[in-house]
C-alpha cells in the first residue's frame, strides 16, 4: 500500500547549503527574537487587540475605552497597564483623566496589517 506524501515535508532527504547559510545569516539576534515574540504575544490577546484597534482611530480615555469594548474600567485599566509596560501604548494625564494612544507608527502599522490580513 502506497502512502500519500505529506505536503509539508520533503519526500527525499536533501540539503541546500547556500540557502541554509543565507537563512541563518538573516536570523535576528536571540534578544530581538525574544522581544518580538513577547510583543506579539502581548498584542495577540483579543481584548488587548480590541483596545489597540480602538486606539488606532484616536486617543481615548479609560472610560471611553471601557464603553467602546464593553468592559469595566478596572478590566480595561489592567489591560492598558500590560500594554504600557510592554511599550505598546503610552498615556498622558489631563487632570484626573488618563488618555491613552498607540506608542508609535510601528504599533499602528502592525495593527493595520494584522486586521487587513484577517479580513482577506
Amino acid at each position: 500500500m502506497t502512502r500519500a506524501a505529506a505536503p509539508d515535508v520533503c519526500e527525499v532527504p536533501c540539503l541546500h547549503p547556500e540557502a541554509v547559510q543565507a537563512a541563518r545569516a538573516a536570523l535576528p539576534e536571540e534578544g530581538c527574537v525574544a522581544g518580538a515574540a513577547a510583543f506579539l504575544k502581548l498584542v495577540a490577546d483579543p481584548t488587548r487587540l480590541k483596545i489597540l484597534s480602538a486606539l488606532h482611530t484616536r486617543e481615548l480615555c479609560v472610560c471611553d475605552l471601557a464603553a467602546v469594548i464593553g468592559m469595566s474600567e478596572s478590566a480595561v485599566s489592567h489591560q492598558l497597564r500590560l500594554l504600557r509596560t510592554g511599550r505598546v501604548v503610552t498615556h498622558r494625564k489631563e487632570g484626573r483623566v488618563a488618555y491613552y494612544r498607540l506608542l508609535d507608527a510601528h504599533v499602528t502599522t502592525l495593527i493595520e496589517n494584522a486586521l487587513e490580513h484577517a479580513r482577506e
